[in-house]
């Protein structure tokens, strides 16, 4: 009944835990926006002083040869509805003939061996690399055995290449790429280009969070972190290491020669993004590189993105997983006041899930607290002027990152998905929270002794296949 004072227990209970969990939320919000605050003023003060805009390419260097012979590794386990169209649109795209497509598949895949087989043909720019070895392993392992095939290609041709450039199985590469690449590597050791989600019509909400988060991160966060010079994380596609660094990060592991082992850690689940920070760690530099061709087109590896809930799920749980609980295993804060703010908010993901789904706890009770006032409950409780005060720096601290998100989408994909990636917010706050949960499962089973699986996302389709338009458009570059 209103009124009793067992109903009025509940409700003043409930107004206490959500002044607790304001406190909670409010302070971790304020401190998660100083920080994309931060990365936000060096952002602005670069584009102030011109060191934010994009580079240019002109067709004719964007075919032409390249400095050194370069190495392309693309691992591949159960990929047979995609790995055909990205064989044949890189080596359409790509009109260099000094690179070699290493490809590595398994003995117990062969329609994926198939597929690769029907997309290279006879071009001698395709080097397939079959593990005797059943799949699935590793992503790592997959990569290492690449890399073993490389040596050994080295041994018997008696040359060496210049660059590694890593792909994944669904990825659609831009001509220009290698040309960029192989210019960046001139001078650095590692060259990361942006990662470009494309849009999905049937999955506007999941798959187009992507491409809002993309379009921020690697416009403004990553081009912060290049300006800074600290550590640059690979994202394992688009990106370039020098041949050097390469070995020198193989004998880091122990592995020498054609031996066992390599330069990708095999345990660990983000090996990309490990090894592009290995980079700094042996004295390496590393750059991030935001280039246009002619048209306008960004120079990015193009790729759909999970398109279901659970497979965007697992994937950032994956990444979650990896960078945030093994990155702090593996490879501790760094040294440097920049390499520790970019650890922090690299392997916040963790502690954001939690403060979301607090925050969600919070709507919950207030949509309760609306009941009970219905009903005729109604508990008084002061609200302190810090609290007052807190919520009001939040919601102004939402205000501009919402801002941002529609900026940087908009710029990328137009007003109309801008206004999309505000809406899609709460889309990506609640997969942030399950994918938290997951990972953090995922890193206690690890630490009872349970070994990391290659937890691959599925692809159902191809961005050459999808995207006509911007085919014709690289067709035209290549020619």
């Amino acid at each position: 009944m209103p009124g009793t004072p067992v109903v009025e227990y509940v409700a003043l209970c409930l107004q206490v835990a959500k002044h607790e969990l304001l406190l909670f939320t409010g302070f971790w919000f304020i401190l998660g926006a100083l920080d994309d605050f931060g990365v936000d003023l060096c952002w602005i003060w670069l584009r102030l002083t011109g060191r934010a805009r994009d580079g240019r390419i002109t067709r004719a260097t964007a075919s032409a040869p390249l400095g050194g012979r370069a190495a392309v590794f693309i691992a591949a386990w159960q990929e047979a509805g995609v790995i055909g169209h990205t064989i044949s649109h890189a080596l359409s795209a790509w009109r260099q003939g000094d690179f070699t497509l290493y490809l590595g598949c398994y003995c117990n895949d062969p329609e994926t061996i198939a597929a690769a087989m029907s997309a290279a043909g006879d071009d001698p720019r395709v080097r397939l690399v079959i593990s005797e070895r059943p799949g699935p392993t590793t992503k790592a392992d997959c990569l290492n055995r690449i890399y073993a095939a490389l040596c050994k290609d080295e041994q018997r041709y008696a040359r060496r290449y210049s660059s590694v450039i890593l792909h994944d199985a669904e990825d659609m590469v831009h001509p220009a790429e290698l040309a960029v690449i192989d210019a960046g590597l001139a001078q650095a050791d590692f060259v990361q280009l942006p990662v470009r989600p494309e849009l999905q019509p049937k999955s506007p909400w999941i798959a187009g969070h992507y491409a809002d988060e993309f379009a921020e991160a690697h416009a403004k966060a990553m081009v912060v972190r290049d300006a800074l010079g600290a550590a640059m994380p690979a994202a394992g596609v688009g990106c370039g290491f020098s041949r050097e660094m390469i070995a020198r990060i193989a004998r880091r592991r122990g592995a020498a020669g054609c031996g066992e082992g390599g330069p990708f850690a095999a345990e660990c689940l983000t090996e990309d993004y490990e090894l592009g920070l290995l980079v700094r760690r042996e004295g390496g530099r590393s750059r991030f590189l935001r280039v246009r061709d002619e048209q306008g087109e960004l120079v990015a590896t193009r790729a759909y993105f999970p398109a279901c809930l659970e497979a965007s799920v697992r994937q950032k749980s994956r990444w979650i997983h990896g960078i945030a609980f093994q990155g702090w295993d593996r490879m501790g804060w760094g040294s440097g006041r920049t390499e520790l703010w970019m650890a922090l908010r690299d392997r916040r993901g963790p502690l954001t899930a939690i403060v979301l789904a607090c925050a969600y706890v919070l709507l919950v009770i207030e949509a309760l607290q609306a009941l009970a006032a219905v009903a005729g409950i109604q508990v008084h409780v002061m609200v302190s002027p810090m609290l007052h005060g807190l919520l009001q720096i939040c919601l102004a601290g939402f205000l501009w990152r919402a801002a941002f998100r529609f900026a940087f989408t908009t710029r990328e994909y137009g007003v109309v998905e801008g206004l999309g990636a505000v809406m899609r917010i709460p889309v990506a706050n609640v997969i942030a929270i399950l994918a938290g949960q997951r990972a953090l499962a995922s890193y206690i089973l690890s630490l009872r002794g349970l070994a990391v699986r290659w937890e691959k996302t599925e692809h159902e389709g191809h961005p050459a296949l999808g995207l006509p338009a911007m085919s014709e458009q690289a067709r035209g570059l290549a020619r």
